[in-house]
């Protein structure tokens, strides 16, 4: 125990300095109190161990608390550590608020878009189509398109991190979409599996076939659709590894023993050895769209964007080219 510490971690009035805790140290309490331990959560931080120690020995100075107790083999938060760690949560939760509601502000006042793409959405053609058309009718209007996973790739609407998302619905409550193709799905099995060798599957024949999964932040609506959970007959899909991407989703299926269904498109842009894409006859097609937060589907550039899929729609019922912008 150090001068002035009393045995439950806190210090005797004055100990501490005046100065505020910053954020970057705040981080540095939320990540350690997760790990519990200097060299994982430095490595996590990409900073020294040495760093890591001072950026918390400043904390505790600053805060007038000891909020770790450390030995040579464990770290553990003391009892005002525990009792600061929601505090400190909800701080560092708000700081991240303020910065999204900053970048979407200078977004709107640059005229920038923010467009998240989940998968290949980005180079469908109907995605080529609808930024294509808003770049003619916006053209001082910059486009910036950015890949998302599967945990985040809805909630990056939420968050404001993009203004509209290029996604396969379902979609939770909140987000509003433009539909703008449909297409079938196909099984993605293992390339060895006999059920991979025949043209054609009906459900009935992948029933009980674990089916990977996606991390608990993606809406569970969405992937028990893609998962068909539960199947025709009301029984419940038996799930295998947790996958965040694309990627991952495919090495998953290449090791064997678990399979997924996904846009037919993905034989085409999905190519992987140990992959194989199998036609279900008996398998809901899927649907393309752009999506945003229906609280900001007034903003400039979400209207933008919705305009100019309108136009698309209008175009292909008419069989003539976009109309002039509006």
């Amino acid at each position: 125990m150090v001068a002035g510490e009393r045995g439950d971690g806190t210090r005797h009035a004055g100990a501490g300095t005046s100065a505020e805790p910053t954020i970057r140290q705040l981080r540095v309490f939320l990540a350690l109190s997760e790990e519990l331990h200097f060299g994982r959560t430095a490595g996590l931080l990409f900073v020294t161990q040495s760093a890591l120690s001072q950026q918390v020995r400043d904390l505790e100075r600053r805060l007038g608390l000891r909020l770790f107790e450390r030995t040579s083999r464990t770290v553990e938060l003391t009892a005002a550590g525990r009792a600061l760690l929601p505090e400190v949560r909800a701080a560092v939760e708000a700081a991240d608020r303020l910065r999204r509601v900053a970048a979407a502000q200078t977004r709107r006042l640059s005229g920038e878009l923010v467009a998240g793409a989940i998968g290949a959405e980005a180079s469908m053609p109907h995605t080529q189509a609808v930024l294509g058309e808003l770049r003619r009718r916006h053209p001082g209007m910059t486009v910036r398109v950015v890949s998302l996973n599967f945990a985040d790739h809805v909630a990056a609407l939420t968050r404001e991190e993009a203004d509209v998302v290029f996604l396969r619905p379902p979609v939770p409550e909140g987000i509003e979409f433009h539909r703008l193709a449909v297409e079938p799905r196909v099984a993605c099995l293992p390339a060895g599996d006999p059920l991979a060798a025949g043209p054609r599957l009906t459900m009935a024949q992948l029933s009980g076939y674990p089916v990977v999964d996606v991390p608990p932040e993606a809406p569970r609506v969405w992937w028990d659709f893609w998962a068909v959970d539960p199947r025709p007959d009301g029984s419940p899909v038996r799930y295998g590894p947790v996958v965040p991407d694309m990627e991952a989703l495919l090495h998953a299926v290449a090791q064997g023993g678990v399979m997924s269904f996904l846009p037919a498109a993905a034989r085409d842009l999905f190519p992987r050895p140990g992959v194989r894409y199998v036609d279900v006859a008996d398998l809901p097609p899927s649907t393309s769209a752009v999506a945003w937060a229906a609280k900001n589907r007034d903003r400039p550039a979400v209207a933008g964007v919705r305009e100019a899929a309108r136009a698309l729609d209008r175009a292909r019922r008419e069989g003539g080219p976009p109309g002039e912008p509006v």
